[in-house]
C-alpha cells in the first residue's frame, strides 16, 4: 500500500464524512444550478482529492489502484457530479503524462495538477470518432519547428474549466489506424484553442462536456507526450485504470441506491406492513445486493492484480501468475458494474413506486445520472468485444 493502514483509514473516514455531511446534501442545489459551489471545490483541493493518483513527490497522495478504488467507492454514494470535478485530474486527465511523461514535463505539471490548481481533459473522442478511437482525425502536422494541430474534440469532460489537455491526434497519415495517433499535451492558453458551449444532458449535472476546437494550434515538439505513434498505446493505458475508478464508482453509487431503498421500504407500508415484508420486495433488494457485492469484489480483485504489475515492474520481478496485464478484467469490471448500477437504480425506481419518479426524492436523479456509465471510457459493446478478444488471445 503506498499509505500505512492508519493513514488509509483515517483518509477513508474523511472522505466518507465529507460525502455524507457535506455532498449529499447539496446534491438538490448541484442540479438546480448546474454548477459545483466553488467553496465545495477550494474543500475538494484542500482535502487533497485533486491528487489521488498523483505520486507523493510531485504534492499527491501517491495511492494505489487498490487504494483509489476504495476511494472512489465511497464517492460513489453521492451524485457522480462531485467526483467528476477533480476525477480528470486523478483518471484520464494525469495519467497520460504520469504513464509516458518525461521528467521536465511532470515537473512543469503535476505539482498544480496534484493541488487542483490545474484542471486537466482527455481529448480523444470527436464528432465522428467515438468507439473506433483509432480512426482520429485531428491533425498535428510537423513543419519542422514544431507541431500544427487542427481538429475537434468532442463531449470532454471538465473542458469548461480545463488548463490543460491530453489530446490524440495523427502524425502520420500515411500510418492508417492506431499507428499514426500521437499525443500532446496542449495548454488551454494556447492560440488557436477554443472550447464551445456546455452540452445540455440527461444527467450528470454540474458536470459539464464540452467541444474543444483547435484551429492551427503550434504546439512545442516538448509538449509531445512519448514518441510518435504511441498515442493509442497511451490512450488504451490511461482507459484500463480509468475503467477501474469508474468501476468503483458504480459500486459506491448502488450501495448508496440500496441503502436508500431499505430504509424506504422499512418504513413504507402497504397492505398492513412495511413494503419490506413482501418477498417481491425482497427479491429486488436482494438481486440488487448480489450484484453489488459481485462487482465490488471484480473491482478491488482488478486492482490488487494490477498493483502487483506494476509492483512487479518498478521492482523487475517475474510478472505475478496472474498474467502480463488487466486488459481483460479491467473491461470486464467496467461491462458489469456499470450494468448491474444501471438494474440497481432501475429497481430502486421501482421500489420507491411514484416517489421513485419524483424529483424530491433523488431516486430519479441517480437513475438518470448512472446511464452515462455505460457509455464513457468505453460502450458497454466495446468491452465486450474486449473481453472476448483477450478471452480468446489467452485460449479462454
Amino acid at each position: 500500500m503506498a499509505l500505512d493502514t492508519e493513514t488509509f483509514d483515517a483518509l477513508i473516514d474523511t472522505v466518507r464524512r465529507f460525502v455524507a455531511e457535506r455532498l449529499r446534501p447539496l446534491e438538490g442545489e448541484v442540479e438546480a444550478a448546474d454548477a459545483i459551489p466553488d467553496d465545495v471545490v477550494r474543500e475538494m483541493r484542500e482535502l487533497g482529492l485533486f491528487g489521488l493518483s498523483i505520486a507523493e513527490e510531485y504534492g499527491g497522495l501517491g495511492l494505489t489502484m487498490l487504494e483509489e478504488a476504495k476511494v472512489a467507492i465511497e464517492l460513489g454514494r453521492t451524485t457522480p457530479a462531485f467526483r467528476s470535478t477533480f476525477g480528470t485530474n486523478v483518471g484520464i486527465g494525469s495519467q497520460g503524462l504520469v504513464m509516458a511523461g518525461n521528467d521536465a514535463q511532470k515537473a512543469a505539471w503535476l505539482p498544480r495538477i496534484a493541488s487542483g490548481d490545474v484542471v486537466t481533459s482527455f481529448a480523444l473522442t470527436e464528432p465522428d470518432v467515438g468507439s473506433d478511437s483509432g480512426s482520429v482525425k485531428t491533425k498535428a502536422i510537423w513543419d519542422g519547428q514544431a507541431y500544427r494541430l487542427s481538429g475537434t474534440k468532442r463531449y470532454i469532460t471538465n473542458a469548461d474549466k480545463a488548463d490543460l489537455f491530453t489530446v490524440m491526434a495523427r502524425t502520420d497519415d500515411n500510418e492508417k489506424g492506431a499507428r499514426g495517433v500521437s499525443a500532446f499535451l496542449v495548454p488551454r492558453d494556447l492560440a488557436g484553442v477554443s472550447i464551445g458551449e456546455p452540452e445540455k444532458k440527461m444527467g450528470q449535472k454540474g458536470a459539464k462536456v464540452a467541444d474543444v476546437i483547435f484551429d492551427d494550434v503550434v504546439v512545442p515538439v516538448e509538449n509531445r507526450l512519448g514518441a510518435e505513434g504511441e498515442g493509442f498505446k497511451i490512450a488504451m493505458r490511461v482507459l484500463d485504470r480509468g475503467r477501474l475508478h469508474i468501476s468503483a464508482v458504480c459500486v459506491g453509487v448502488a450501495e448508496r441506491l440500496i441503502a436508500d431503498c431499505v430504509a424506504y421500504a422499512t418504513e413504507r407500508k402497504q397492505f398492513g406492513k412495511p413494503i419490506a415484508e413482501h418477498q417481491l420486495i425482497q427479491g429486488m433488494i436482494a438481486d440488487s445486493k448480489t450484484e453489488a457485492l459481485v462487482a465490488r469484489a471484480m473491482v478491488l480483485e482488478t486492482a490488487a492484480a494490477k498493483d502487483a504489475l506494476d509492483q512487479a515492474a518498478v521492482r523487475g520481478t517475474d510478472v505475478p501468475a496472474h498474467g502480463k496485464d488487466v486488459v481483460m478484467e479491467s473491461a470486464a469490471a467496467k461491462y458489469f458494474a456499470s450494468e448491474m448500477v444501471g438494474r440497481v437504480a432501475d429497481r430502486a425506481v421501482q421500489i420507491f413506486g411514484g416517489a421513485g419518479y419524483i424529483a424530491d426524492y433523488g431516486i430519479e436523479r441517480l437513475y438518470r445520472d448512472v446511464r452515462l456509465f455505460r457509455i464513457y471510457e468505453g460502450t458497454s459493446q466495446i468491452q465486450q468485444i474486449i473481453i472476448a478478444r483477450e478471452t480468446l488471445k489467452r485460449g479462454g
